[in-house]
């Protein structure tokens, strides 16, 4: 068995198990390499981290997807964790847009990713459900092709762009399932109560929550409520700028280094990356 196909049975049987597993989001191959080393189990890439290291927003365009697939291989290549990737809308509107992107995107090692019904367009954020799902159905074409079992999370963004819906993020997202989608994630969602009424409607099929912002839930809870897979988008990202912005803050604004009292150690830091 090769590299790529251990890495995606692996990933496949965390979805399988009876409970759930946390997949964190470095930005690059350092943070990537870091969450490895505290025994996570795979890894996701998030779009707007990535953005951040390279000085632009998290918006439509600002990543081309060439941009993503290289993001996606550092990452790939800088552990043996199995990685998933945030492929935003697939890179194109049309159906055969999604299922080249997947195609792509296997070709750099990771051994799963996703596709969201966002179009990028303010005036109409959501694609219609009907485009929704052949999207879905050509990715899913896509991954099915592939000589591992390339591991398909479909996205239902209405939450994240002011559709505040649940019965049409649940509809779409069971839509999503029959299409073929092994994963199923509606980003945003508000409440331990939607948790459940996503996990319900979807049974069997794994839920992916994403834990940043608004949500307070601990793993324990999701793990009781039926959630297989949990990610944290951005939030680490956001963690390590935090830090970075208040350590610069101090010494601009104060003139003093006290930051450098909870810095991580040079020598601990560096030994990360003598493989």
């Amino acid at each position: 068995m090769d590299a790529q196909t251990l890495r995606a049975e692996t990933f496949k049987a965390l979805h399988e198990r009876d409970r759930a597993f946390v997949m964190p989001n470095p930005w690059d191959a350092g943070s990537a390499v870091m969450l490895a080393s505290l025994g996570f189990e795979a890894l996701a890439t998030t779009s707007a981290g990535y953005a951040f290291s390279l000085g632009r927003p998290d918006a439509e365009g600002a990543l081309s997807l060439e941009d993503t697939l290289l993001n996606a291989s550092m990452i790939a290549n800088a552990t043996a964790l199995p990685v998933a990737a945030d492929l935003e809308n697939g890179f194109g509107d049309a159906p055969d847009d999604c299922a080249r992107t997947i195609l792509r995107a296997a070709a750099t090692g990771i051994v799963g990713g996703s596709i969201e019904d966002a179009t990028g367009v303010a005036a109409d954020p959501i694609y219609s459900f009907d485009l929704s799902v052949e999207r879905v159905e050509a990715a899913v074409a896509a991954a099915r092709s592939l000589p591992f079992p390339f591991t398909l999370t479909a996205r239902a963004e209405n939450l994240l762009h002011g559709r505040l819906d649940l019965p049409d993020t649940v509809r779409r997202l069971q839509a999503y399932a029959e299409a073929g989608a092994d994963v199923l994630y509606a980003p945003g969602l508000r409440s331990a109560e939607e948790v459940l009424a996503v996990v319900k409607a979807v049974a069997p099929k794994p839920v992916n929550v994403l834990m940043s912002g608004g949500l307070k839930l601990s793993v324990a809870q999701l793990n009781a409520m039926g959630v297989k897979r949990i990610s944290v988008g951005s939030a680490m990202a956001l963690a390590a700028y935090g830090e970075f912005y208040r350590a610069a803050q101090e010494v601009y604004e104060l003139g003093t280094f006290s930051f450098t009292e909870r810095s991580m150690p040079f020598s601990r830091a560096n030994q990360f990356f003598k493989g």
